[in-house]
Order: C-alpha cells, then sequence, then structure tokens
C-alpha cells in the first residue's frame, strides 16, 4: 500500500539519488545531541538539503540536532551524514524515527553509524568518554518491526540482532584508538530523564549506558542487512550518580566539546569500512 513505510523509505531513497546526483554512498552516519562539530570532520562537504526537502523527513524539535543531510566525502568513500534525528519522545511511530536509516540503506549504504550523547551508570566511563556499543537494551517497548509484514522483497520482521553491533566494525575502530571501551546501552522512551529508581534497575539488568535513541534505528538497519557501528558519547552521569540535576544543555555542550575529537576518529573507520 502507498503508505507503508518501505515505499516511503524507497521514496526517500529516490530523492536522495536524485538530489545528490545519483551518489553511491556506502556509508551512513546519524548524529545525536550535540555531535554537530563531528559533520564538518567526518567528510569534505559535497553538497547538503534540509530535511523537510526529503519524502517523510520530518523536522527535529530537539536543541541540538540540525535539520540536514549531507553528501561528504573521506577519502574515496562517499557517505551521507544526517545532522540530526527524531525521537519516539517528539511524538513520533517507530517507522517515522528509524525512516532516515531506512532511507539511507535503500539509497545503497552498507554501512551505518549511530552517534548519541547518553548518561553513563559505569565509573569506568566518565563524562566526555566515547564508548563503543557492544549491545543494547530496548526498553521503550516499541519496535520498527510491529505491524504489517514488511513487503516483499524485504526479509520477514523476525530480525537476528545477535550481533546487532558488527564485531568487524568495533575492532576496526579500536584499531585506531585501543582506549576505546565497549559497553552495554539502554534506550529509555523519555524525554524525562531516568529515576534513580530507573538507574538502579539498568544497572541490574546490565546496563552501562542510557539513552533516548539509537537501538530502533539499530533494529531497522539490521533488517535490511546493514552493519552498525554505534559510539556513545558520555555526557553526564546519570540520574542519582552524580549529585545535582541533569541538563540538556549540559549534554549538548559535552557534545561538541568532544565531538569533533571522535569525529575525526570516525572518518577513519569510514574511510576503510
Amino acid at each position: 500500500m502507498a503508505d507503508d513505510p518501505f515505499s516511503l523509505a524507497e521514496h526517500a531513497a529516490d530523492a536522495i539519488r536524485t538530489r545528490f546526483g545519483d551518489v553511491q554512498a556506502r556509508v551512513a552516519v546519524v548524529l545525536g545531541s550535540g555531535w554537530g562539530p563531528a559533520a564538518d570532520v567526518l567528510g569534505d562537504t559535497v553538497n547538503e538539503c534540509p530535511f523537510d526537502e526529503l519524502p517523510g523527513f520530518p523536522a527535529s524539535t530537539v536543541p541540538g540536532h540540525g535539520g540536514a543531510l549531507r553528501h561528504a566525502r573521506a577519502g574515496t568513500v562517499d557517505l551521507l551524514i544526517f545532522r540530526g534525528r527524531v525521537h519516539l519522545y517528539e511524538g513520533h511511530g517507530p517507522a517515522t524515527v528509524v525512516h532516515g536509516v531506512r532511507a539511507a540503506i535503500l539509497a545503497g549504504a552498507k554501512v551505518v553509524i549511530l552517534t548519541n550523547a547518553c548518561g553513563s551508570l559505569n565509573a569506568s566511563f566518565p563524562a566526555g568518554t566515547p564508548v563503543l556499543l557492544r549491545d543494547h537494551i530496548n526498553l521503550t517497548g516499541q519496535t520498527p518491526m510491529a505491524g504489517p509484514p514488511p513487503p516483499k522483497p524485504y526479509a520477514i520482521r523476525f530480525v537476528d540482532v545477535t550481533d546487532a553491533y558488527s564485531p568487524r566494525l568495533r575492532a576496526l575502530a579500536q584499531s585506531f584508538d585501543p582506549t576505546l571501551g565497549e559497553g552495554v546501552y539502554a534506550q529509555f522512551l523519555g524525554p524525562q530523564y531516568e529515576t534513580p529508581a530507573e538507574i538502579h534497575m539498568a544497572r541490574v539488568i546490565g546496563a552501562d549506558l542510557v539513552g533516548m535513541s539509537t537501538a530502533i534505528e539499530t533494529i531497522a538497519a539490521r533488517h535490511l542487512g546493514a552493519e552498525v557501528l554505534a559510539i556513545s558519547l558520555v555526557t553526564n552521569l546519570a540520574a542519582g550518580l552524580q549529585g545535582k540535576p541533569l541538563d540538556h544543555a549540559e549534554v549538548v555542550a559535552q557534545g561538541q566539546a568532544a565531538g569533533e575529537r571522535v569525529g575525526r576518529l570516525l572518518r577513519k573507520v569510514i574511510e576503510v569500512a
């Protein structure tokens, strides 16, 4: 049917190819809160267009998120950079949240790099630390695979996420920066920050990091066969662990302070991914 999310993603993929000259971008990067400075070091800008000029892309309402898709080039690799994302807590359904990831893959991306700002539950990951995700816990109660079954020729909805975050790409990132740690990320719905009791629960079930994005995008990317690398930038200790209230402005500032440095690392990965 005309309004199914896969048809809409195909339409958006066609628009991306048309807007960017039928580019075959192998890599897609989604930039999270405060990651804006990374955009300029990930690759040399070729072209850019606002999200609202592409089918199915709503505007983000969250400070620290841009609103454009950029075609860039890192060495010989073409990439798509999503300067911002939308979230479940903005009132969007899962299909809308993962729409950009689906469109990028259908436009040719084989590797999806997801970034986010997060809170840390692990003393080994203080504020300012980039952490690779090795697994996630989806606490949103939502998934992009719910609803009618995907139409042919797409895979069935029962996605294997055993290795959701590519061991190959994680090893590649660590070859460029051996200090990079790995952790388990729990996605909450938000937009309110987690309570101390919720943080205690997340620690008990094995989470090192908490945030409000990424997990459902990973599910959608894996369903379409893309490899996923996800990197969280710790911007604060989680609720009840730092002795002061949580503040979104602090999240954005921490991301901006470290975004360029982590962006240079990701560029090295992109050039050989």
